[in-house]
């Protein structure tokens, strides 16, 4: 049996479900969603695995933020792009086959959540800390599942990876505030399987 990630909530090619988005079309512009994680379940987990990592990146983020949600013009779809992460969790119990949907998160919670272990794993900081930095009201450390706010002016559709790693160690070692990055090197020749299921989302009625 292959190693494979499912979902109650999410279709693999399809539109992520405005539930599980931070920011939705409002009749005057966006506006805070429901921003609950989704659903997520696995089987074919391969021998020897002892953990598992979670990663949800957006690798169609604007590299350039001079045009991010300006009324007067659009984010071009040829703009190069750079990786988001909106959900990092590691450490994940090999025992552990299902997150139930609204377990990481299940509102938008102003300043961010902390990263902490909790019962299922191990939350690390999504991009939202630095998006946010700046903005007095709303800057603090977000870690855990924060959903999809793309630009309402961005002529590109994202698209969401919700990537699922089964690890040969218990533990990457990580803890305190690390990223993606931090992620990813940790998990360096401790891979055994990988599977994910890829979603869109976009705020702008015209994105493609």
């Amino acid at each position: 049996m292959a190693f494979e990630l499912t979902s109650k909530t999410l279709r693999d090619g399809q539109a992520i479900p405005a539930a599980h988005a931070m920011g939705v079309p409002g009749s005057e512009g966006p506006v805070p969603g429901a921003n609950r994680s989704p659903h997520l379940a696995w089987s074919g987990v391969p021998a020897g695995t002892r953990s598992f990592a979670l990663i949800c990146v957006d690798p169609d983020a604007p590299s350039v933020a001079d045009d991010v949600n300006k009324s007067d013009r659009t984010v071009p779809y040829d703009l190069p792009r750079a990786d988001f992460y909106h959900w990092l969790l590691v450490d994940i119990s090999g025992s552990l086959r299902e997150l139930a949907e609204g377990l990481d998160a299940d509102g938008l919670v102003a300043r961010g959540k902390a990263a902490e272990r909790r019962p299922y794993g191990l939350r690390g900081l999504n991009d939202y800390t630095g998006w946010f930095a700046a903005d007095a009201d709303m800057a603090g450390h977000y870690a855990g599942y924060d959903g999809p706010w793309p630009p309402f002016n961005d002529e590109r559709r994202h698209r969401y990876l919700f990537q699922l790693y089964a690890l040969d160690v218990e533990s990457l070692g990580l803890g305190g505030h690390f990223g993606g990055a931090d992620v990813r090197r940790a998990m360096q020749g401790r891979i055994l399987g990988q599977t994910q299921i890829e979603v869109t989302y976009a705020i702008n009625p015209r994105a493609r």
